[in-house]
């Protein structure tokens, strides 16, 4: 069984004013029926701690549903905040879209 992935590309700012409108994307995909849930950070320029926050519950949401969720394309100031906070232990994190593909789709990691 092939499974169903979908992706969310957020832009801009990922702080609390934000945050709301992607948690409800992501839940929106679940009850779509994706089993994996990629967000491609690539054209986020700035996090705070409410967008840590908030990726947490989302990844509570797609958890609780027994789907996945992975995140990539991180710039250097989202990848520094995660670093930090340690939430890079916590998240499945690639460099972009095809390494994802690569070690996931591929070899089912």
């Amino acid at each position: 069984m092939t499974a169903i992935v979908k992706t969310l590309e957020p832009t801009g700012m990922l702080d609390g004013a934000t945050t709301n409108e992607l948690k409800n994307q992501v839940t929106d995909l679940i009850q779509q029926g994706a089993d994996i849930v990629l967000l491609d950070m690539k054209d986020v320029t700035f996090m705070n701690s409410s967008g840590i926050g908030a990726l947490v519950a989302i990844l509570k949401i797609v958890r609780a549903k027994g789907k996945q969720l992975y995140l990539c394309g991180l710039t250097d100031q989202v990848k520094m905040i995660f670093q930090l906070t340690k939430m890079d232990r916590v998240f499945k994190l690639f460099l972009d879209s095809g390494e994802f593909e690569t070690k996931v789709l591929m070899t089912g990691a």
